[in-house]
């Protein structure tokens, strides 16, 4: 699936002259080979609070919201819901949704940073990315500012029977685990602009 593709549903639900959420240019981005691809935490204080987690693969950000946050406690097995994939302009964006609009409410860049693929088969063939999630199970090492380590995404629940499909995001239990787990999103603050979702709203940022 081409990347212009994988955005159609997420253009569909916006109306791009109200909100300043990134349209996406469709095309990806070309990685040197010795580059990785990055992946992005934001917090969203939508109709339902929650973060976002995304990680880039073959030229979008594939997306879970995971209600209670990625957790540095390989104890917390965190419920991840598939939404669409987002353009990797996303990786940019924080502010405010313009109310009436899909998700209105402020937004805040939580953590960012690069991963690696640790996703191997029985033998220990490493499986390419975009493979394991489609088999239902994939293994990444985290490079952010905030989240470390090695996480695994674990289908358990298709879409079957009208039941929306579920994923759990686990820490690995490897030397950058902690019994932290996960903020506040209410204290917590954005990597780029140190602002809090309340200072965010507050601010007004990202509202045409």
């Amino acid at each position: 699936m081409t990347a212009k593709k994988g955005l159609a549903e997420y253009r569909r639900r916006r109306d791009f002259s109200k909100t300043t959420e990134p349209k996406g240019s469709g095309a990806g981005i070309a990685h040197e080979p010795e580059e990785r691809p990055s992946f992005v935490v934001q917090i969203h204080d939508a109709t339902a609070l929650h973060f976002d987690f995304r990680l880039e693969v073959d030229g979008v950000l594939k997306s879970w919201a995971v209600p209670k946050g990625p957790s540095s406690d390989p104890h917390d097995k965190r419920l991840s819901m598939p939404t669409e994939d987002h353009p990797l302009e996303y990786r940019e964006f924080e502010g405010v949704i313009a109310d009436g609009e899909y998700g209105a409410g402020s937004v805040i860049i939580w953590d960012e940073g690069t991963y690696r693929n640790l996703s191997v088969s029985r033998d220990g063939t490493e499986i390419a990315f975009a493979e394991a999630l489609a088999d239902g199970h994939a293994s990444f090492w985290l490079d952010g500012r905030k989240l470390h380590g090695g996480y695994s995404l674990t289908r358990f629940r298709t879409a079957d029977g009208g039941r929306r499909e579920s994923w759990l995001l686990v820490k690995h239990a490897d030397q950058r685990a902690s019994a932290k787990g996960t903020p506040d999103p209410w204290r917590a603050r954005s990597t780029r602009s140190r602002r809090t979702l309340r200072q965010m709203a507050k601010a007004g940022g990202g509202q045409p």
